[in-house]
């Protein structure tokens, strides 16, 4: 069993989620909202330490032509930093529908849930079509 990490990266705030190869079911963990990416990665150090994960799954985002925007050069820059700073895999995965799929009242914040969807796209993905960063 390999415990795997799901990120929705964003400017101001990362959602986290955490599930597992055995149950294949990805749940919300955390958001991370710290003002610098000092901050942010000590976050994630500290989840890296705690869930001791096999590999990293980044939602990469993508204009709904296909075509890729500005977050989706950031989103790959992520994957490529969690990779160089914990020597985990890291798996791109495109997310472009996942916040359609949301509900989101005003103000409240999703980030944990859009990571749980991204890894739960992941595990849901029988052909293992992924793209690493």
């Amino acid at each position: 069993m390999e415990t795997v990490l799901g990120f929705d990266f964003g400017l101001k705030r990362i959602g986290v989620a955490v599930g597992n190869t055995v149950i294949r079911q990805a749940q919300a963990l955390t958001i991370i909202d710290a003002a610098t990416n000092d901050a942010k990665f000590a976050a994630i150090a500290a989840l890296v330490a705690s869930w001791q994960p096999a590999r990293c799954i980044v939602g990469m985002p993508f204009h709904p032509d296909g075509a890729e925007h500005e977050m989706s050069v950031r989103c790959r820059r992520f994957a490529n930093q969690l990779h160089g700073r914990y020597g985990l895999p890291t798996v791109l995965v495109d997310e472009r529908y996942t916040s359609a799929v949301l509900v989101q009242q005003r103000g409240e914040r999703i980030d944990d849930r859009a990571a749980a969807l991204i890894l739960q796209q992941y595990f849901d993905d029988p052909t293992d079509a992924h793209s690493s960063p």
